[in-house]
């Protein structure tokens, strides 16, 4: 079958092929025959599946051989990270950390469960399907004990307070995911938690449900849900990779220069804009969508609010919190 320019190399990049193997094709083809045709001449007895494993053999180093415009992974290894479901991913270990109370998400979900529980399985929506303002103001309580932009602490500007759901973007996030993670459902007016739910919350406390929820938000919901943006491009392939980067310099201007490295198709999927260059617009999605929304509202790191965005080439630094040190622990 003949492969498409649009489809992802075979070679395991993650990049199309039109980006990546199409174009050398025909070298990589001469210089892999020229290989083979030297073993054979150095080696005349070797057999034809002989012949056809050392083939293998040489695909498999290529695709395992450090790579510099992926910062030095292996196609083998990228590839996992874009393609592996969330309990196959290599060189990274997953953690529940022990104490999650600087987490945002799993602090609102711990307020969501515990106000079921304490009502026998469930609680009263308000009329819009929103959760009960008495919840939303016992969620607005906690702003202070959490390490997130600490430009942002009035509840009319914040994402961590407000006076209901619809103007508490954490909250409202944390709702949303939960229920996509079938752990609360609203039916006939009301949230409920289902019985099996209510099992494992009471032997297992709220570090039952860390790694479903991340897996949530990672893979089924839709990050550019919050914004104004229109643009699909799907950064979540992407996060083992960014997240990776990030942990080693902390600074989102060189994580997008990796990125357009690694993955030169990214800006050539953004839409054009009068406003902002595609570079300009793939820093912005990748600070509201992967850094300010997922990153921070999880509580793996703080961001500083009064840089806004930068047009210029100044640093944008992030500080690392422990949680996120403890929740990802990369072997590369």
């Amino acid at each position: 079958m003949k492969l498409g320019r649009n489809e992802i190399c075979p070679c395991g990049s993650g990049k199309k092929y039109k980006r990546c193997c199409m174009d050398n094709k025909s070298k990589q083809q001469a210089e892999a025959l020229d290989d083979l045709s030297n073993i054979a001449a150095t080696n005349p007895n070797l057999t034809l599946d002989e012949l056809h494993v050392v083939a293998e053999h040489k695909a498999h180093e290529h695709n395992n051989r450090p790579n510099i415009d992926f910062c030095s992974l292996s196609p083998s290894q990228l590839a996992n990270w874009i393609y592996a479901p969330f309990n196959e991913l290599t060189d990274i270990t997953i953690n529940t950390p022990n104490d999650l109370s600087s987490s945002p998400v799993m602090s609102y979900l711990k307020i969501i469960l515990d106000e079921a529980m304490q009502n026998n399985g469930s609680f009263k929506a308000t009329a819009t399907g929103n959760l009960p303002v008495k919840l939303v103001k016992k969620a607005s309580t906690l702003l202070p004990q959490f390490a997130v932009a600490k430009f942002n602490i009035h509840e009319s500007i914040s994402d961590y307070a407000g006076v209901n759901e619809n103007k508490f973007n954490a909250l409202h996030y944390t709702r949303i995911l939960a229920e996509i993670a079938e752990l609360i459902y609203r039916r006939n007016g009301h949230y409920h938690i289902k019985k099996s739910v209510q099992k494992t919350y009471q032997e297992q406390g709220i570090q039952a449900f860390f790694k479903p929820m991340l897996e949530t938000a990672i893979y089924q919901y839709n990050w550019g849900y919050l914004d104004n943006w229109e643009q699909e491009i799907h950064l979540g392939a992407f996060w083992v990779f960014m997240l990776w980067r990030l942990q080693n310099h902390s600074c989102v201007n060189q994580l997008l220069k990796e990125l357009k490295v690694a993955f030169p198709d990214l800006l050539a999927e953004i839409s054009q804009d009068p406003y902002f260059t595609e570079e300009q617009l793939l820093s912005l999605l990748i600070t509201s969508r992967f850094i300010d929304r997922f990153l921070q509202f999880w509580g793996f790191i703080i961001t500083d609010q009064k840089q806004g965005f930068n047009r210029d080439e100044t640093p944008q630094k992030v500080e690392i919190q422990p949680l996120l040190t403890q929740t990802f622990q990369f072997s590369v």
